[in-house]
């Protein structure tokens, strides 16, 4: 294709050049052409099955199909501008090959229903490669779980030291929010996996087409029941880009608490060198740049969802050019998402260590056994509001005198209050004021170790 044609005998001339680059979208498109080339043999067999073309031009249409699939996988095949998309790329290189046949292969399709069913084979198989990753990090978290079940940190709620915790709690939490990513996006993935193909331009063909037939050859589960709905239906694409946000806000709060752990301040972990990198001027220096690059991306496909969101809500049925802005906004969220995961997975596994003596120092210099004071009065018939508020009377007398309650004597426990014994000592200490929380879901050891067990089944679930 050296030179803009006109469409049909309709025109009287060709796109201006500058609206012709305008127009095109085979920059960004070409990514679907494998795609476009399974959609189209499928379409080819469906034409020959039903006797719309022979037998032997759809054999013909399906090997020369299959030749530019090879062409482009060896570099051969390398469509530009003049291409305007990949569909037209790929029709015109299929009748330079099989000569008049090849203008058949459009009988009874549109590019509407063709670019339907090539975003969502391409979606599809994202789809199940992002399930994949999401597995493969929820097994990095899993594994650093079960080895840090008895480790505690701090646990925080407004970014204040509230109560110790298991540090395999903390990171079964993430456990959890990939888990509903995980299933979030199967859900979706049923929702993508419905053939459009057929639907034409948007009322249908007057050819004996067999819709089911082609469903079946691609591994759809099934068919749109109405055409205009099956060439202007975004709904798909919108819900992957809302759960690639949800998954990038899970992977940014990971991303900012490891900022911080990393931290001097915190000094909870520490980054290797395989996953830091340092300042070009302090040398010194080691930056937790993985987790500020994923903390930085999120906004980017927050901006798709938002972009999609925006597309779609004006539109009139049926399908509108509009629409070609749906694909760079998938194929930059996939892209994200997949590289994000990708470095989380390998920052997690192999590019930081939890300094275990610096966390068991943090839950033992501050007032986070508070709330277990208050517990160990309330179990001995203290009311507990009348228990909250001895217990942050010495706080307050404690935080005056520069003293932890670990170094109250017996006797200020007991002039604190006379159900104070020797054994709040044991109360107070941090591994009993996590193993003592041991009601379902919370941080306590053998609530934690069942919890392990549980994600190993869920790991190993389908």
């Amino acid at each position: 294709m050296t030179q803009q044609k006109t469409w049909s005998q309709r025109f009287e001339s060709a796109l201006h050049p500058a609206i012709a680059r305008f127009n095109a979208s085979i920059g960004f498109d070409i990514e679907l052409i494998e795609y476009d080339i399974t959609g189209s043999i499928a379409h080819a067999k469906m034409l020959a099955k039903t006797g719309i073309i022979s037998k032997q031009e759809g054999e013909q249409l399906v090997a020369g199909l299959e030749q530019i699939r090879q062409e482009y996988r060896l570099g051969e095949f390398n469509p530009g501008i003049d291409a305007e998309d990949i569909h037209f790329a790929v029709e015109h290189r299929l009748t330079q090959l099989v000569g008049d046949a090849g203008k058949k292969l459009h009988t009874a399709r549109s590019r509407n229903d063709q670019v339907g069913t090539d975003t969502r084979l391409y979606l599809r198989d994202q789809i199940t490669q992002i399930r994949s990753q999401l597995r493969e990090f929820q097994g990095v978290l899993f594994n650093l779980a079960a080895d840090n079940v008895e480790t505690l940190i701090p646990g925080y709620t407004h970014l204040q030291r509230a109560q110790p915790v298991s540090l395999a709690h903390h990171l079964l939490a993430y456990f959890q929010m990939l888990q509903r990513d995980w299933e979030r996006l199967g859900e979706i993935y049923k929702r993508v996996n419905i053939s459009p193909l057929g639907s034409g331009a948007l009322a249908g063909t007057t050819f004996p087409i067999d819709r089911h037939y082609t469903a079946e050859l691609l591994n759809f589960d099934g068919v749109y029941a109405n055409s205009m709905d099956g060439v202007s239906d975004r709904d798909f694409a919108i819900e992957f880009l809302s759960a690639s946000s949800i998954i990038m806000v899970h992977l940014s709060r990971l991303a900012e608490e490891i900022i911080l752990w990393s931290s001097q301040e915190f000094g909870f972990v520490t980054l290797l060198d395989t996953c830091a990198t340092g300042s070009s001027i302090m040398p010194q220096k080691k930056n937790p740049d993985v987790p500020e690059l994923v903390r930085g991306k999120t906004g980017r496909v927050f901006g798709h969802l938002q972009g999609m969101l925006v597309l779609m809500k004006g539109l009139p049925l049926a399908y509108n050019k509009d629409l070609q802005d749906d694909k760079e906004a998938l194929f930059d969220s996939v892209k994200t998402v997949k590289g994000c995961l990708e470095a989380m997975t390998i920052l997690l596994s192999e590019g930081l260590e939890f300094r275990i003596s610096r966390l068991a120092q943090a839950v033992a210099e501050d007032f986070s056994n508070a709330t277990d004071v208050a517990d160990y009065l309330a179990a001995r018939g203290v009311p507990f509001r009348e228990a909250y508020n001895l217990v942050g009377k010495v706080v307050k007398t404690s935080l005056a005198a520069g003293k932890l309650l670990k170094d109250l004597s017996l006797e200020e426990w007991k002039e604190l209050h006379p159900a104070f014994e020797s054994d709040i000592y044991d109360a107070i200490a941090p591994s009993q004021v996590v193993a003592a929380r041991n009601s379902y879901g919370g941080t306590g050891f053998d609530q934690v170790r069942q919890a392990i067990q549980a994600a190993q089944s869920q790991l190993s679930g389908d």
